[in-house]
């Protein structure tokens, strides 16, 4: 049936469903139709004028399709064959027409049969078109060069096509469209957006197939480059073979196979080792597997599995050669010295952990090429500062080319002996990332239970580490994580005395630079005296770097003046003459104030750099009683601040003070010339002394100083690095310490010539400290008489306390 309007035609045509296919007009397809519905629409096309509307489905899985399930243009086609096949299916030719919209179902039909109009395309001959088409064409011939897909015949084709539309139809049929993109094109009525889509898709098509043909061609050249070296290597072998020379490969794995058959590595490595060896025997030599496994041969050939330095367990050359190399340091000669008698007593003693700590310059490193010197074992050295991937510790997995043992391995293979003292330099600058954590790789190296079995990734069997002397080195021990320092020796090398610097100028630092600066002892000399002054006014420090410095700094000035006026004569290095040599002064001798100062007092740290006195100074405004704290300081200084504030405020009665001061003043605590972030439970009573000395004009002694951690109730706390913060205050020249009196037991680890020149007065209650430390002005009082009141904490403060004892 037909019915025209003015503008369109009306059509009822049976409709057949199609999966994942979409039909365009003058494409000629072949079907094979198997559901029931289909085949009906089918025969009844077949029955009348073969005319037939081909719909794409919505979703090819959807087995009885409604109205909902199908798209609602397709193309009205003509059935040209239609043959049953065996299977009861029928096989179809059908070739498209005209594109149609449906219109309206009819119902009550066992095949689904719609009503459709026909759409015209919408196309205009413009010389846009014309230009269109002209593009479309060149680009889907530049197309079909690089496609071998597509048979070139169908160039022809297209190139007689003049129709827009047609063209645009026919070419569809022949690109790889998506199923919702063909529907698209479909559904399009403008011939010129149809052209467009094609273009631009053609052109997209192309640069991918230029880039495919580019990188194939870069693969082919490089196989015939590899089947062409592999073709020469292989003449020139047989050529060497004609020629009589040695198989060169042959006769290297025949040496691997005698060098493991003469190693004494432990039974678990030459299983290991020979079956790696089995399987590289079997493998191309230019293979790059070969290479990993002939690597991991010759490192597990090239450790010594069982050659070890005899250690000299004489103690009386092990002391003489620990005092050649380093003046002071007795704790470490001692424990080296300890070492050495239990192992003249027993067969095997495990390697011990020692961890020297201490500030730079106080000879760390050297110290330990001493102990293998003294104990007649190899030296090597592994700086572990910025290690941050455990592959560095452990090795790494032998999964790559460039794979390696870790610096534990390493090491041993560069010593060359199983019993080597291997120094672990700076463990505290180790950091850690997403490839892992190197200081929980430690935890077994360093462990004397568990380093006899050592896995290394790389090795993949044990090696043991029982044997070497391990010494490791740190500026401080908070860098070093609790489960690994658990694991060391922990000795501590504090520093310095200006006499010990004075004797280790004298004895190694002078000489060292004499020599290094091409002079000789008769052309210089140096005082005492002008050595103390390099010591007191050019450095203050706890080790000796920069005294070695300035002492490099006199002798380069020395030769600089022998060869300039050509001098014979000895030059002496004198007070008179120093500071010409050296310049200004960088520091005054004492270091103290004129004056005794108001809120201002010295408190002791200890840094990377050893100790230091820090000044901490109070100054009160008119506020609301806000409490200030600047100078890069930490959580727990911050805490110790409201700590003595706190005290200063149940003890205002006692000290004179306002009862509302809190209340009308701010109070501001700085911490000058602090280049650390200061912290560590410290400085309490310091700052407590500065803030009274502040709110109540009482000038503070500047030579003494203080360390110590304060309680609500003014209790003194003990704290730790005794020893390094009073040879700080020694160097600055202070004459009085406070510290608590539980760090009494402490003071021995002070050097004599400190504790003779430097008062040691232990104190257990902030007012000891306020005694002590305060000058309080002419006719006036520190502590002030207090009413009886009802027992409360200011009475529990105010309670009998104990005199304070010196040292």
């Amino acid at each position: 049936q037909m019915a025209k309007s003015k503008d369109t035609t009306i059509l009822e045509l049976p409709m057949l469903p199609l999966r994942d296919l979409v039909v365009f007009p003058h494409m000629v397809v072949p079907l094979i139709v198997g559901r029931p519905r289909s085949r009906a629409a089918l025969a009844q096309a077949d029955a009348s004028d073969r005319q037939i509307l081909l719909v794409a489905q919505r979703n090819g899985h959807t087995t009885e399709p409604g109205e909902e399930d199908i798209f609602e243009i397709g193309t009205i086609s003509s059935i040209h064959q239609m043959l049953r096949l065996p299977d009861d299916n029928l096989k179809v030719l059908v070739e498209g027409k005209q594109r149609a919209r449906v219109l309206k179902y009819i119902t009550g039909e066992e095949h689904l049969r719609v009503q459709v109009e026909i759409i015209e395309d919408d196309v205009a001959q413009t010389e846009e078109i014309d230009a269109l088409v002209r593009s479309v064409k060149g680009a889907f011939d530049q197309f079909v060069k690089l496609n071998k897909g597509i048979p070139p015949e169908m160039l022809l084709t297209v190139a007689a096509i003049e129709e827009p539309g047609r063209l645009a139809d026919t070419l569809v049929a022949h690109l790889g469209f998506k199923h919702d993109d063909r529907q698209g094109l479909l559904e399009h009525t403008s011939v010129q957006a149809r052209l467009e889509t094609i273009l631009r898709f053609v052109q997209g098509e192309i640069e991918i197939l230029q880039v495919e043909k580019k990188i194939k061609s870069r693969v082919k050249k490089q196989m015939e480059r590899t089947q062409k070296e592999y073709y020469l290597n292989e003449q020139m072998h047989a050529i060497q073979k004609e020629l009589g020379s040695k198989d060169e490969a042959r006769t290297e794995v025949d040496d691997l196979a005698q060098r493991i058959a003469e190693s004494k590595m432990s039974e678990e490595a030459r299983e290991r080792t020979e079956r790696e060896f089995r399987k590289l025997k079997q493998m191309s030599p230019m293979s790059a597997e070969a290479t990993v496994v002939r690597n991991y041969i010759d490192w597990m050939l090239s450790l010594p599995w069982d050659v070890s330095s005899e250690e000299n367990l004489e103690l009386s050359h092990a002391t003489e050669v620990l005092d050649e190399d380093h003046y002071g340091l007795e704790e470490v000669k001692e424990r080296i010295l300890d070492h050495l008698a239990v192992a003249s007593l027993v067969e095997k003693i495990e390697g011990p952990i020692l961890c020297l700590v201490g500030p730079p310059g106080v000879g760390k490193t050297s110290l330990a090429r001493s102990i293998a010197r003294a104990t007649n074992r190899a030296f090597v050295r592994q700086a572990l500062g910025g290690v941050r991937d455990e592959a560095e510790i452990r090795g790494h997995r032998r999964t790559y080319i460039g794979a390696m043992p870790g610096k534990v391995i390493q090491s041993i293979k560069k010593a060359g002996t199983n019993n080597p003292v291997l120094l672990l330099d700076e463990i505290d600058k180790m950091s850690m990332d997403f490839r892992g954590d190197p200081s929980a790789a430690l935890l077994e190296v360093l462990d004397p239970e568990q380093n006899e079995t050592f896995q290394d990734h790389y090795l993949d069997v044990g090696y043991d580490l029982s044997n070497v002397f391990f010494v490791c080195t740190a500026n401080t021990l908070q860098g070093i994580p609790a489960a690994l320092r658990d694991r060391l020796e922990i000795i501590e090398v504090a520093g310095y005395t200006e006499e010990e610097k004075l004797a280790i100028a004298k004895r190694y630092l002078l000489p060292k630079q004499v020599k290094k600066n091409g002079l000789n002892e008769s052309q210089i000399a140096v005082t005492k005296q002008a050595t103390e002054c390099i010591i007191r006014e050019y450095t203050r420090e706890s080790g000796v770097r920069n005294l070695d410095r300035q002492v490099a700094k006199v002798c380069r000035k020395v030769a600089r003046r022998i060869v300039s006026e050509d001098i014979v004569d000895v030059v002496n290095v004198t007070t008179e003459n120093i500071h010409d040599i050296l310049g200004t002064a960088r520091f005054s001798r004492n270091g103290l104030e004129a004056q005794d100062p108001v809120g201002a007092v010295k408190g002791m740290a200890v840094t990377p750099w050893g100790g230091e006195l820090l000044d901490i100074e109070v100054a009160v405004v008119p506020g609301s009683g806000k409490l200030i704290l600047t100078g890069r300081l930490g959580d727990w200084l911050k805490e110790s601040a409201q700590a003595a504030f706190s005290y200063i405020r149940a003890r205002q009665r006692s000290l004179g003070l306002d009862p509302e001061f809190h209340e009308k003043y701010d109070f501001h605590i700085h911490y000058p010339g602090n280049s650390l972030k200061t912290d560590g439970p410290s400085a309490g009573i310091a700052m407590a002394t500065a803030m009274v000395s502040a709110l109540t004009g009482h000038p503070v002694r500047r030579d003494i100083a203080m360390t110590g951690e304060i309680s609500l109730r003014g209790r003194v706390l003990p704290i730790g690095g005794l020893k390094e913060k009073t040879m700080a205050a020694h160097r600055r020249g202070i004459t009085q310490v406070l510290l608590p009196v539980e760090n009494a037991k402490d003071i021995p680890d002070v050097p004599a010539t400190v504790v003779e020149s430097v008062e040691m007065t232990t104190v257990t209650h902030l007012d000891e400290v306020l005694a002590l430390a305060l000058r309080p002005r002419d006719g006036q009082v520190l502590f002030h008489a207090v009413p009886q009141e009802a027992p409360g904490m200011n009475d529990a403060i105010s309670a009998e306390l104990p005199s304070a004892s010196k040292h």
